[in-house]
């Protein structure tokens, strides 16, 4: 089944804080007619809803711990599962290890699916850090000080590096530029698609 603007994408998108990932999402999503998912979206949804999976998302969170994999790896099948997903999809923010890449890998071949590319979006940390700061004075967010957000930063090399790795050597990855104008950053995104789709 393809999505009803262009081909049924099954993506991931990955990057760094300030990288501008929820903004090409929601173009990438607009474009090929496919849902973006976010973890953050998923357990808001179940939490709202108060089902089953959202009831035990929530008790986690409400101890301030973090939610165990096996309950994300449930929320995400769960929510791979929807009609609206059987066309496509763009995936942010799962799998954040190799362990959760495997469970992917699992939840798609159920379907008899896989993935068509990994979209990274690579940014200089000196100016990620730049534009992290200066969105938070016009956000006040007092808490987003250069340490944090240096840190922050540092996690998320930590834990995806393991999987860019993964996927570069399954021949997935699109590395993209992540700096710059926005609407430079989605025609690079969609050139790269378009290249791999014609490859």
């Amino acid at each position: 089944m393809t999505a009803a603007n262009g081909p049924g994408y099954r993506l991931l998108i990955v990057g760094p804080p300030g990288a501008g990932k929820g903004t090409q999402a929601v173009r990438i999503s607009k474009k090929f007619g496919i849902p973006a998912i976010s973890t953050g979206d998923i357990f808001r949804e179940n939490v709202r809803g108060e089902t089953e999976l959202g009831v035990l998302a929530k008790s986690y969170m409400d101890r301030g711990e973090y939610v165990p994999d096996s309950v994300t790896n449930d929320l995400v099948a769960d929510r791979l599962n929807w009609a609206d997903a059987d066309g496509g999809f763009l995936l942010d923010g799962f799998p954040r290890t190799t362990e959760q890449v495997k469970t992917l890998d699992g939840i798609l071949a159920t379907h008899s699916h896989a993935l068509d590319a990994v979209i990274e979006l690579h940014a200089e940390t000196e100016e990620v850090v730049e534009r992290l700061l200066k969105r938070a004075v016009e956000q006040g967010r007092t808490d987003d000080t250069e340490a944090v957000i240096r840190r922050r930063l540092e996690v998320y090399l930590e834990q995806t590096s393991p999987l860019i790795e993964t996927y570069r050597e399954r021949g997935l990855l699109l590395s993209i530029n992540g700096l710059g104008d926005v609407d430079d950053v989605t025609a690079r995104i969609f050139e790269a698609l378009e290249s791999r789709t014609a490859a």
